[in-house]
């Protein structure tokens, strides 16, 4: 009759798995589905550390064009000013020049009318006719020497005036000269300033573009991010209804085989009553005693054993290491205990070596010897390079830890708690990213292909979609 329920069990559990299996399948499918999301929003976020970080370098780039354009301003400024104290200065050179060539004019006109007075007071024999005219040789010297001193007036004159109009016109030169430079430096300046927006305003053009990739990054990583979630919900709902049919299975199972099994002992019994009833000599009917029926039970199943007084013995109560008193208590190496401490004690034994062997601080600590190495897309090495959910994988496969592969599978491990109850070790899982948590808002993590493994100060830099614990 058991083996009749136990085939009748399977072949309805049999049935319900075959209803099932459509949505069992999707539901795998749905899982590579999520997978590959999950591998396209890593790459995407990815990609836009990387966009940032190219950003950023322009950036930076911009912000030295923009200094050294400043710096050429101002020297474009000061050359402005000394050209316009040149143009000064050759103003006043010219309004010294003026001056001069008139003084020379005018000394030129002296000096023909004393000439001029000389010859037509006697021409060559000017000097004859200062001889006959003087009255002695006294006279005649002092004429004479009056004369020379004239000359020599006239002739200092004439070198002074020279001498004033060569300095002003070499000063006008050099005065020329100097505003040319600087109209020349001027220029220059000019050039390189035109030359400095140019890059600045290309800088910012790519710049732009980078903003705008960045964008774009970011709407295909929300898209990925809602699919992800779609794709979840959905998985949640196929699970729900798979586990509801099968515990409707089982349900329908379990009534129709008590039902069959009630059925079968109504039928036994009234067949016993029927044709199993035995008459003694006097025509009496004969009952089965009691000790006959619990030794055909008993023999129904070959694993019941019995203590010396006949009784039962409970395998699940049972040890081979376990020895009991004549009380019925526990004796273990030390003492001995109550039954029941020591079930509570095997239990407590038993969550603990469940819970795995390292602690969330020495995960950290494990993790950190890492930093600075690099982030290799797809990679699980934790010298040579890995990605955020490889990182994570090989840190806890140290500590015996067997872990998904990708971040998205990795956010569904462990126990669910908040990011304020959040501990050292705990997953800290974002949209197609995970890092380790190390306590006081820091995480470490495999970022980017820039930064390679580090560690940040501000766990919450971006939206925390759940917070796992593993141990």
């Amino acid at each position: 009759m058991k083996k009749k329920i136990v085939c009748l069990t399977l072949a309805l559990l049999m049935t319900a798995s075959q209803a099932v299996s459509v949505s069992a399948s999707r539901e795998d499918d749905l899982r590579e589905e999520q997978a590959i999301t999950s591998q396209q929003l890593d790459a995407t976020y990815s990609r836009m550390d990387e966009l940032a970080n190219a950003k950023a370098q322009l950036e930076s780039e911009i912000s030295e064009l923009d200094s050294n354009l400043v710096n050429v301003m101002v020297s474009i400024d000061t050359l402005k000013n000394d050209i316009s104290n040149k143009e000064v200065d050759i103003i006043r050179t010219k309004q010294d020049l003026a001056k001069a060539q008139k003084a020379r004019d005018k000394q030129y006109e002296s000096m023909k009318k004393r000439i001029q007075c000389l010859y037509e007071q006697g021409g060559d024999s000017a000097w004859f006719q200062m001889m006959l005219n003087s009255e002695d040789l006294s006279d005649l010297l002092t004429r004479a020497e009056n004369t020379q001193q004239m000359y020599e007036q006239d002739r200092k004159n004439l070198d002074k005036y020279v001498k004033t109009i060569d300095e002003v016109n070499n000063l006008k030169t050099q005065y020329e000269s100097d505003k040319a430079e600087l109209e020349e430096m001027k220029s220059s300046y000019e050039e390189q300033s035109y030359t400095l927006q140019c890059q600045i305003d290309q800088k910012k053009s790519e710049s732009a573009d980078y903003e705008n990739e960045i964008a774009y990054a970011q709407q295909q990583a929300t898209e990925y991010a809602n699919l992800l979630a779609e794709q979840t919900a959905e998985i949640q709902q196929l699970e729900a209804e798979r586990i509801a049919a099968e515990e409707e299975a089982r349900r329908q199972a379990e009534e129709e085989a008590a039902r069959q099994a009630a059925e079968e002992a109504a039928a036994a019994e009234e067949a016993a009553s029927s044709e199993d009833v035995e008459y003694d000599e006097d025509g009496n009917p004969v009952e089965n005693t009691d000790e006959d029926t619990d030794e055909d039970t008993y023999e129904e199943s070959d694993d019941v054993e019995y203590d010396e007084d006949g009784n039962v013995i409970d395998n699940a109560q049972s040890g081979e290491d376990v020895e009991y008193d004549e009380y019925g208590n526990v004796i273990d190496s030390d003492n001995t205990v109550s039954k029941e401490d020591y079930e509570e004690e095997q239990s407590s034994d038993s969550d603990n070596s469940s819970s795995g062997s390292g602690s969330g601080s020495s995960v950290v600590d494990y993790a950190t010897q890492f930093v600075g190495n690099p982030y290799v897309w797809g990679g699980t090495s934790l010298t040579s390079g890995a990605d955020c959910s490889g990182f994570v994988q090989s840190v806890y496969a140290n500590f015996g830890v067997s872990l998904p592969r990708t971040s998205y599978e990795q956010q569904n491990c462990g126990t669910e708690v908040s990011y304020a109850d959040a501990q050292p070790g705990d997953l800290i899982c974002y949209g197609g990213h995970v890092a380790i948590y190390m306590g006081n808002g820091r995480i470490v993590h495999a970022s980017n292909s820039v930064d390679g493994i580090k560690i940040s100060d501000n766990a919450a830099y971006r939206t925390i979609v759940s917070v796992r614990r593993l141990v």
